[in-house]
């Protein structure tokens, strides 16, 4: 399946080329959709849930196919839903204010001045751009937060001391997900709308939390029974200690490759979103390289696809 596309991953490599469309023959088109057929059937009315990141967002091509990429799968019969995190564009407009970014063990401090920050940056500007883009295309997106239709429930989150035992770190207003009410999701996607959120919180108190967006992405899959979850990285996926590509893992088979060393640093965590969906029901999870155009439809609708699929063993 699109034989005249040569993908190839490795850590040197850090973006794959594909070949201009112009260059297929329309045989060569009709045989790529014709291809797909058989994804499309299969997928049809399940949800997608992607959470969006990386080059993939702020690069203009990309974000072009993206975009494109969303609109389509919702044309033929899918789901999507798009969750967003906003990390560079938060730490830009803090240091533009003159305020420094904090992190302690990958999580943002959020005091009460950078949560303002994060929620115009988030639920404000970057959501509302991605809607933007989406419905340029020909889609029918809706942003929202998780604050909106009070539907992410959360807690303040507290993270354990590196060099305390057992002592328990105060990081601002970050939360993590007590619950999830889909509703709002699915009143979205029945009316054929694309939903697109933004991980923000709130507690029973009124209190905002800024939420980690693969957390969100994946428990939001989960509570949907989605067929997939797919993280969009700046990586080529799980790849072998020769830099090889690794792909159709199991939750299994992942504990082992953490446990000799293959999966390390910040693919951890990565692996680890992908598995809690597919613990919570997720058919699939898929960690795919943002950086290739149209990444989202060579992962969905081919054979090789462009990352790392997990699946339930």
């Amino acid at each position: 399946m699109f034989s005249p596309v040569q993908l190839e991953f490795s850590q040197s490599i850090p973006k794959p080329a594909i070949m201009p469309t112009s260059k297929f023959t329309p045989g060569d088109k009709a045989n790529i959709l014709s291809e797909a057929l058989p994804y499309i059937q299969r997928f049809f009315d399940k949800t997608i849930v992607i959470k969006y990141g990386g080059n993939a967002m702020t690069d203009p091509k990309l974000m072009e196919s993206f975009a494109q990429d969303v609109v389509l799968l919702k044309l033929v019969g899918m789901n999507p839903v798009v969750v967003h995190g906003a990390g560079p564009q938060i730490g830009d407009l803090l240091k533009r204010i003159g305020k420094q970014s904090e992190f302690i063990q990958g999580m943002r401090v959020t005091d009460e001045e950078t949560l303002d920050v994060v929620e115009m940056v988030l639920g404000g500007l970057v959501n509302q751009d991605i809607v933007t883009l989406i419905n340029k295309h020909g889609g029918k997106a809706v942003g929202l937060t998780g604050k909106d239709g009070n539907f992410i429930h959360a807690k303040k989150m507290l993270v354990e001391s590196k060099e305390e035992l057992g002592k328990m770190l105060d990081i601002g207003q970050v939360g993590e997900i007590t619950s999830i009410d889909p509703e709002i999701i699915q009143l979205l996607d029945s009316g054929d709308f694309i939903p697109v959120v933004a991980p923000l919180g709130t507690d029973s108190q009124g209190n905002a939390y800024n939420i980690n967006a693969d957390v969100a992405a994946g428990k939001l899959a989960g509570v949907l029974k989605a067929e997939k979850a797919v993280f969009l990285t700046n990586t080529a996926g799980v790849l072998d200690q020769a830099g090889k590509l690794l792909t159709g893992l199991t939750p299994k088979q992942i504990d082992a490759l953490i446990e000799d060393g293959t999966i390390s640093g910040g693919m951890i965590p990565k692996v680890g979103y992908a598995v809690d969906a597919i613990n919570s029901g997720v058919h699939s999870a898929h960690i795919i390289d943002g950086r290739v155009e149209h990444a989202l439809l060579l992962e969905i609708l081919t054979k090789e696809g462009v990352g790392t699929l997990i699946r339930r063993a």
